[in-house]
């Protein structure tokens, strides 16, 4: 059965409320994640919390139930609490009606099948958690085999990053390598890297992507050192129109990942 939380001061909650910071998230090994949609989806998807928090108002919800259940079953600890509580672990005035806590968990290159997928999805030195999170959205949306993460990257398991994924990061694998190691792997085996780059005349409608097509995605403010782009195989950009020089990264890299997925399709 689950237990009852309602103070503050409980170590348990002062623990998973430690987890909003990156360092904690790293001494502890675990994560937040907040929202039903969220939990559930990492639920289906076989992952499940370490520990649930929910409200006593949510607990009659059907999923609530289920993830409530599946998490004592697992031998995890279910906590009914309170909404300030809840909103004092997910760091919003209105929280969603369940907060979990998960264990970290990650692939190294020598994990991926680069075969099983015929897009992937690489960003280098992403910093905006909003970013990250959208393009691992995108990565679900067109069935990416994962995301790679190069050289010094915004935490995946941040609470901003997470939110933002809307459960995709429970679907869509992530690595995190430097860049000479990946570049290593993926020259190692079949590939085309693919470089959203503004240094190029390349209309990114022109080349014929080849799969496994790994799409390059720079830094937000800097783009890719030129060492990495020209290590790419093929340099595209996107016709700009207006007044700006470049779409947001995040943009950016979801119209590119359709424009391979729909040549993809044709083929």
């Amino acid at each position: 059965m689950p237990r009852q939380i309602t103070a503050y001061s409980n170590p348990a909650v002062k623990a998973a409320r430690e987890l909003r910071d990156k360092k904690h998230r790293r001494a502890q090994g675990r994560f937040l994640a907040e929202g039903l949609r969220i939990l559930t989806e990492a639920r289906e998807g076989g992952r499940l919390p370490k520990q649930v928090f929910f409200a006593a108002d949510s607990a009659a919800h059907p999923l609530v139930i289920a993830l409530v259940d599946a998490v004592e079953a697992a031998g995890g600890d279910a906590i009914e609490t309170t909404p300030d509580i809840l909103s004092k672990l997910s760091g919003k005035d209105n929280p969603g009606a369940v907060v979990g806590v998960f264990a970290e968990f990650e692939r190294a290159l020598a994990d991926l099948d680069r075969t099983s997928a015929g897009i992937w999805l690489v960003a280098e030195r992403l910093r905006d958690p909003g970013n990250l999170g959208t393009i691992l959205r995108t990565g679900d949306a067109v069935g990416a085999g994962g995301l790679i993460l190069i050289d010094d990257c915004v935490d995946p398991f941040s609470v901003e990053a997470v939110r933002a994924s809307m459960g995709a990061l429970f679907t869509v694998p992530i690595v995190r390598a430097p860049w000479a190691d990946f570049i290593a792997w993926l020259r190692n085996g079949p590939g085309q890297l693919v470089a959203l780059s503004l240094d190029t005349d390349l209309d990114y409608q022109q080349p014929a992507y080849a799969a496994p097509t790994f799409l390059l995605t720079g830094n937000e403010a800097q783009g890719l050192p030129p060492a990495y782009a020209a290590a790419c195989d093929v340099r595209v950009k996107m016709p700009m129109l207006g007044k700006a020089d470049s779409l947001n990264a995040a943009v950016a890299t979801a119209v590119m990942a359709y424009e391979v997925l729909n040549q993809q399709r044709r083929r």
